[in-house]
């Protein structure tokens, strides 16, 4: 129900590292499937769908939740967006 992106400039293995890290951790949920472009995280909080696509020398990070913008799963992924920078050494925001 809850829909967010962001362009980073960081490459996409550090992308799903940080997704991976924040959304098992913080977000209380586990990956439930994964291919290419897109992994799904599942548990008791929601459902989380992260799509990651190269654009040159960014990549645009889509993540869709289906909980309501007042959820804890999507506080974690405002934190998580957060931690993307937009250019290479841009400090991680709160």
């Amino acid at each position: 129900m809850s829909d967010y992106e962001r362009m980073t400039a960081l490459p996409a293995r550090e992308i799903w590292a940080r997704v991976d890290e924040i959304l098992t951790t913080r977000g209380e949920v586990a990956l439930s499937r994964e291919d290419h472009h897109a992994r799904t995280y599942s548990g008791g909080e929601g459902t989380v769908v992260v799509e990651v696509h190269r654009h040159g020398p960014s990549a645009v990070v889509t993540v869709r939740t289906d909980r309501l913008r007042t959820s804890k799963i999507d506080g974690v992924v405002r934190h998580l967006m957060n931690q993307l920078p937009y250019q290479p050494g841009d400090p991680p925001r709160e």
